[in-house]
């Protein structure tokens, strides 16, 4: 069927030159040509009629109603379309159940005669010339034939009747095949949609991760969560080197990328903790927040992409190669002294601590020394790039020993931050072992009608003198005494609050959020060094574990004045989720080769000499001083996005008819008012 695509302007001004240019022709009310087409006009071609033809006849064989179709330029003698259709059916002995579809093509009008008592109902007429009308405006004569005749066999005629008693006996015939088809067919699905997961059963061309399993979207999720983290922290140290040198003003603009990529970050950490924690979720619900944890990581990537221009601007150091390289030759002999005594420092602690208390910093020592001649071989490679005039190596390399300078300043200094804060503790731990005893001496002079008082009280006086043991001896864990201790001051304040007064309660509930606060405090800072200095080892666990004890300890400290009671479980909450963390990084570091700082590419091959095979410090160390500084601290590409916009277009109008004569005349013929313009 041709379809021409034309706007009614277009159509009606073509009209307008047409009458301009030629005279328009008129005809009187026609003779009907044998079969059920008359076009006196040729507007339908050979193939078109004989379509047309075929069509109407089946009409004939499927219904109980016959349409003629009668093509002329105008409408004369009478000169309305439905006194001049009425007028050919009556000439012609059109019977009821023959229906006269008249068309000036010129004219543009149209009506379908139609005799009173016949199969088709007024309005469904009036439904069928609607219909046709927009392909009647368009011209596609043949089209709107085709139509008129689909739409008058379905209105429930003979072959409607015949259809619908085949369409049952078929269905009646097949009911138990279908049945059967059917259960398989559910049998089947359910075991796809099993197998599947939440993964869609048809591929979206505007989604990416409608092809990947849940368990793909899982691991791209946990890989992008380490990625992004890596970028930002990598971002931060470059960023505190820019204000260093350039200040504060002139690195404005980076540090609110920064803040905005760290808030990105820290909705995907609670994303992945609600992924990980102990609350049953929907497949569904946890392939939805693996994608958005994804996307937030892309969206971090694009933050910082978007402000690499200024970022490069910052790490142009080539250009005071010579001078950049002294002052990093400075600091790293600054830090020989502290190289000298970070040993003799751990071991000073060793002679009084418990291994298991010094569990974060027990390699420090080593990592410094690594990091240290890791500066040592950058700073020897920037010299030689400074001497051939290869001013962007040179910059390259003093970038690389900066950091390495600074990560080994990081880990000495944490040999003697977390001294003072056992040393901090084991003092907690003394002022609560005197309170626990005064507590005793409370305990007995309160009532205690049930016994819960006695108990409590016995297993505190348990638990002090374990404590007091413990911090006699020379490998003290002042940090388990403290917990056991604050178990028992928990207990035994659980007991005295039956006997005392609730302001009492609360001074001592504040005390013990202070303790917490304290040794949670203390907890993070020393996962957060651990898994700093080793991340290129460390997992997204760890990380989403820390950074939710950071939130929580955030949330504490903010409670504090106004409920100390959730401040309490807060802050005891946010321990528990560092030492997961830190067990966590632990795990993670362990796993991984012995030997990974044998070789990190700056020995013989590499960028500066050095093989280049194996994990080394290009897998470890290089992972976090240098993987984001290649990506402009981006950690690499933006993700690409697309849309497509759909656009649809419907055409046609119709015309509210210009009725006309016809009324009246002898035959029967109804006279509808119906056709109209198009």
């Amino acid at each position: 069927m041709k379809t021409r695509w034309l706007a009614l302007a277009a159509v009606t001004a073509a009209a307008i030159g047409a009458l301009a240019a030629s005279p328009a022709f008129a005809t009187d009310p026609v003779t009907l040509d044998p079969g059920y087409v008359t076009d006196d006009v040729g507007a339908l071609s050979a193939a078109e009629k004989d379509a047309v033809e075929t069509r109407l006849q089946t009409l004939t064989e499927n219904s109980s109603a016959d349409l003629f179709v009668v093509l002329v330029d105008e409408f004369t003698s009478p000169s309305d379309n439905v006194g001049w259709a009425d007028t050919v059916a009556e000439d012609n002995n059109l019977g009821p159940e023959q229906y006269l579809l008249a068309i000036a093509v010129d004219g543009r009008s149209y009506y379908i005669s139609a005799a009173a008592g016949g199969p088709l109902s007024d309005g469904k007429l009036d439904d069928v010339e609607e219909k046709i009308q927009p392909l009647l405006a368009q011209e596609d004569w043949d089209g709107a034939i085709l139509l008129a005749a689909d739409e008058i066999q379905g209105d429930g005629g003979a072959g409607a009747i015949r259809a619908t008693l085949i369409v049952v006996g078929i269905v009646a015939a097949g009911l138990l095949v279908w049945l059967a088809v059917a259960l398989i067919r559910r049998s089947r699905r359910a075991a796809e949609v099993r197998r599947r997961g939440a993964m869609p059963e048809t591929p979206d061309p505007n989604d990416p991760f409608s092809t990947l399993t849940d368990a793909q979207v899982q691991t791209q999720a946990g890989a992008a969560l380490v990625q992004a983290d890596d970028a930002i922290t990598s971002s931060r140290e470059e960023l505190g080197f820019a204000v260093a040198q350039f200040g504060e003003a002139a690195t404005a603009e980076f540090s609110g990328a920064i803040e905005t990529a760290t808030a990105k970050m820290s909705e995907a950490f609670d994303l992945k903790q609600k992924l990980d924690d102990e609350v049953e979720d929907s497949v569904f619900d946890r392939r939805a927040w693996h994608i958005r944890i994804i996307g937030l990581c892309d969206e971090i990537d694009d933050v910082l992409d978007d402000n690499t221009e200024a970022f490069d601007a910052l790490r142009k150091l080539q250009e005071n190669a010579p001078q950049e390289l002294e002052r990093v030759r400075a600091e790293r002999q600054a830090l020989e002294p502290l190289l000298a005594g970070a040993a003799q420092q751990l071991a000073a602690l060793s002679g009084a601590y418990d291994q298991a208390a010094l569990a974060t910093v027990s390699d420090n020592p080593a990592q410094a020394e690594e990091r240290a001649a890791l500066a040592d071989r950058a700073i020897g490679a920037a010299a030689q790039a400074v001497t051939a005039g290869r001013s962007g190596e040179a910059a390259f390399a003093i970038r690389t020993a900066e950091q390495s300078v600074a990560q080994a300043t990081q880990l000495i200094h944490a040999i003697g931050t977390l001294g003072q804060e056992l040393a901090a503790i084991e003092a907690q731990a003394q002022a609560l072992i005197a309170e626990l005893q005064t507590d005793l001496v409370t305990a007995q002079q309160l009532p205690d009608s049930g016994g819960t008082i006695a108990a409590a009280a016995s297993v505190t006086a348990q638990q002090l003198q374990r404590a007091q043991a413990n911090l006699a001896g020379s490998a003290r864990s002042p940090q388990l005494v403290l917990e056991a201790l604050t178990a028992a001051n928990t207990q035994i304040d659980s007991a005295i609050a039956q006997g005392t007064a609730a302001v009492e309660r609360a001074r001592r509930t504040q005390q013990m959020l202070e303790q917490t606060l304290s040794q949670a405090g203390s907890e993070i800072r020393a996962a957060r060094e651990f898994i700093e200095t080793r991340r290129g080892t460390v997992g997204s666990t760890a990380r989403t574990r820390l950074s939710q004890a950071e939130s929580t300890l955030t949330q504490a400290l903010d409670l504090r004045t106004s409920n100390p009671d959730a401040a309490l479980a807060d802050a005891g909450r946010a321990l528990d989720l560092a030492r997961q963390a830190t067990a966590s990084a632990k795990a993670d570091v362990t796993a991984m080769s012995p030997s990974r700082y044998e070789n990190d590419g700056w020995g013989g091959g590499g960028i500066f000499g050095g093989s280049s095979s194996g994990s080394g410090l290009g897998g470890d160390i290089l992972g976090g001083i240098i993987g984001g500084l290649l990506s402009g601290g981006g950690g690499g590409g933006g993700s690409s996005r697309s849309s497509s916009w759909r656009s649809s277009g419907g055409g046609g109008f119709r015309s509210s008819g210009f009725g006309g004569g016809g009324g009246g005349r002898s035959s029967g013929r109804s006279g509808r008012s119906g056709g109209g313009r198009f």
